[in-house]
């Protein structure tokens, strides 16, 4: 089957990461249009295009612009995250060593769409490779005129900036990521005021996935309508999906949004590896809650998987096979969220620490009974009673995994033992 591609179509030719490459396979067009089109015309393509953001939260990315105060007398900012923290989720890489030219050509018409002057594009501090590269293409973009004074004479300035973080998952989150860049400790803000009215610097934000804004060019040059028909009914277009575990081919697939999750591992991902059996699938990143085998017969967009109680996240599908112990596998991701917790929300800190230990003693054959319904309480009093989403993201996988493998931890509870021995 034929299937249009947004982004990856020339991600197998290296050069493609230069300008003068990328031009001469069509980029940078997108721009030229759009700096010739009103800007309230480019914000309707995106919306009609029913692009939902592909950092994992997937709030419509033409609505989040709306947001902006119409007032223009103040500067507006753009800020792309390019943290890319959660476990399973490999793509803004790609996009970034791949094609970064696709990424800047989408920071300029949205910035020119949006009235914004200033980008900053916050990158991992662990991805050193990736932010030369991006830098690279901004300086080169720097040197064609089209970023900098005047663009392409159009009149309209843009100054794109990298900034590298220190390397700390909660800095994904678009709040903690704006006090990181303003060189404040990286800790959530209270929402409202939200960063659309203050945000980067007290000025008016914008925060955008890296995936998403480097759609924005298709979305020009071919139309929102078309876009959105590549997907699902409001979700549309394709999605980077980054398959991992024990498939015969893990890597990232760009996909439409709506194919079936059984498609994404069993066709795109050639099934599992030496004859293994499916056990369980972390569909959207770690923090999204468990499915068993029996669930894959879903479609992967945003509403479908909502349907059946979890999330297309971040597009990291985590696959396990039969013989994984789940609850070694969830002691792993305790363990990740309570090091990553940034301490600052009491339900956050003490929960994902408590979490840990639970988890700890009844993988290591000393849980008792009670533990379970122990976790299960602390969950309940952590689920969305803190200033952001990390409580949650340990909450919605601890669960998911008790509620769909209690038996497993009900044996090692008994048998004062992993029944696996402990494999992962």
């Amino acid at each position: 089957m034929t299937m249009d591609l947004v982004l990856t179509t020339h991600f197998g030719n290296d050069r493609y990461r230069h300008a003068e490459t990328y031009e001469r396979l069509g980029g940078y067009a997108a721009m030229r249009k759009a700096l010739s089109m009103p800007k309230e015309e480019i914000v309707a393509e995106v919306r009609k295009a029913n692009l939902r953001g592909r950092g994992g939260a997937g709030f419509p990315a033409g609505v989040k612009w709306g947001f902006l105060p119409k007032d223009l007398s103040r500067p507006r900012i753009l800020v792309i995250n390019a943290d890319e923290g959660e476990p399973g989720t490999f793509k803004d890489r790609l996009i970034m060593t791949k094609g970064p030219h696709l990424l800047i050509e989408g920071i300029v018409i949205t910035g020119y769409a949006l009235s914004i002057h200033n980008a900053y594009v916050y990158i991992r501090g662990e991805f050193v490779r990736e932010t030369d590269i991006v830098q690279e293409a901004i300086d080169e973009a720097y040197a064609k005129g089209y970023l900098g004074k005047n663009i392409l004479g159009s009149g309209f300035d843009l100054e794109a900036t990298v900034h590298r973080g220190a390397g700390a998952y909660i800095c994904g989150e678009e709040t903690s990521l704006i006090n990181s860049l303003e060189g404040k400790r990286g800790w959530p803000r209270v929402k409202p005021p939200f960063p659309a009215s203050v945000g980067a610097f007290g000025l008016p934000t914008i925060v955008n996935n890296v995936e998403t804004i480097a759609d924005v060019p298709w979305i020009i040059t071919h139309g929102g309508e078309k876009f959105a028909s590549l997907g699902v009914e409001k979700d549309g277009g394709t999605r980077l999906v980054c398959v991992s575990g024990p498939v015969k081919k893990p890597g990232v697939y760009e996909l439409p949004v709506g194919i079936s999750l059984r498609s994404i591992i069993f066709e795109h991902a050639g099934g599992m590896q030496d004859g293994k059996t499916l056990k369980a699938v972390i569909p959207g990143g770690s923090s999204t809650p468990v499915l068993r085998a029996d669930q894959i017969d879903v479609g992967y967009d945003i509403e479908s998987m909502q349907k059946i109680g979890t999330m297309a996240g971040s597009g990291g599908v985590i696959v396990i096979p039969e013989g994984t112990c789940m609850v070694r596998a969830l002691s792993v991701l305790m363990n990740f969220y309570a090091h990553e917790s940034c301490g600052q929300c009491t339900p956050c800190r003490e929960g994902c620490g408590w979490l840990a230990k639970i988890m700890r003693r009844i993988e290591n054959g000393e849980g008792s009974e009670g533990d379970v319904e122990l976790i299960l309480d602390l969950c309940d009093n952590m689920m969305g009673r803190t200033i952001c989403p990390l409580a949650d993201a340990a909450v919605m996988p601890a669960q998911s995994f008790i509620w769909k493998f209690r038996d497993e931890f009900d044996r090692h509870i008994r048998d004062k033992k992993c029944p696996y021995g402990n494999r992962f």
